[in-house]
């Protein structure tokens, strides 16, 4: 017997690119965008915090092109263009005139583009361990995007993100392993963030004036001992968007819908609130 994988949601064709995505619950519409890390997918990134988003409002996850179970693109190539109008063209084919996007790290690059791009698409902005800026290519955002699939790569790839190593385990290891070689995705995977890398940081970044100029009510989220996009990004970020808060985890590395779970949720949740009520 075959077993479909959780990872794989509803199908929809976004700007040309076929996009997996899961859409539970009811309500305000927030749209998750996962980070960057082999294997990823949007259920993966977001499998803890869907469904507890999905209790107050509707809670959607997409696959970015490359990524999970979404088509690769159309040329081969990938940038941080392409992505802005997927997600638009998401938008567009479920009809979502404006909704609450929530980036994680690569994810929050795609976000604070597309709220600079389409302002009037975005009601309200969380950033969670956000690219988007220019900043230092550290080691583990290097191990990260340098990856090349084995069990023990995987491991290595995955020791970088979080603060509490409990939260590693052989079977999660082989699990988003197995997950990175399945056909095409590695392929993908290793034409989006070739070496020298430092590329790829300053390519995901929206002009600093630009960033100034947003309106968007907006929640800055990092880890504290984040090792793969520095803590300072967050802070510069939230000093530059002028109605922007910051909340930073202590004892949190760059896995903050994991490692702080309960509280990121309740945060993100009592944030979009207030524009409910409003």
């Amino acid at each position: 017997m075959t077993t479909i994988s959780p990872e794989i949601g509803q199908s929809i064709v976004a700007s040309g690119i076929r996009t997996n995505y899961h859409d539970l619950g009811q309500g305000s519409p927030v749209v998750l965008i996962h980070g960057s890390g082999p294997g990823v997918s949007g259920w993966a990134n977001w499998r803890l915090a869907l469904p507890k988003l999905a209790e107050r409002r509707r809670a959607l996850a997409l696959d970015m092109a490359g990524f999970g179970y979404s088509d690769p693109s159309l040329d081969g190539s990938y940038s941080l263009n392409l992505w802005v109008q997927q997600t638009v063209g998401f938008l567009d084919a479920l009809d979502l005139k404006q909704v609450d996007l929530v980036g994680n790290s690569f994810g929050g690059a795609i976000a604070l583009a597309l709220a600079i791009r389409y302002p009037e698409r975005v009601r309200r902005m969380v950033l969670m361990g956000a690219a988007g800026l220019k900043f230092e290519l550290t080691p583990a955002l290097d191990a990260v995007w340098g990856y090349t699939p084995s069990v023990e790569n995987m491991k290595a790839v995955m020791a970088w993100f979080a603060y509490d190593d409990s939260l590693m385990s052989d079977d999660l290891a082989r699990m988003r392993y197995e997950a990175s070689v399945r056909k095409g995705v590695q392929e993908a995977y290793a034409a989006m963030f070739p070496a020298p890398r430092q590329r790829w940081i300053e390519a995901l970044a929206s002009p600093e004036d630009s960033i100034r100029a947003l309106l968007h009510e907006t929640l800055v989220i990092h880890g504290r001992e984040d090792r793969v996009v520095p803590v300072a990004n967050s802070m510069r970020l939230s000093q530059m968007i002028p109605r922007a808060q910051l909340h930073v985890f202590g004892q949190c590395g760059h896995w903050t819908q994991i490692e702080h779970g309960g509280r990121f949720v309740r945060l993100v949740n009592d944030f979009l609130a207030e524009a409910d009520v409003a």
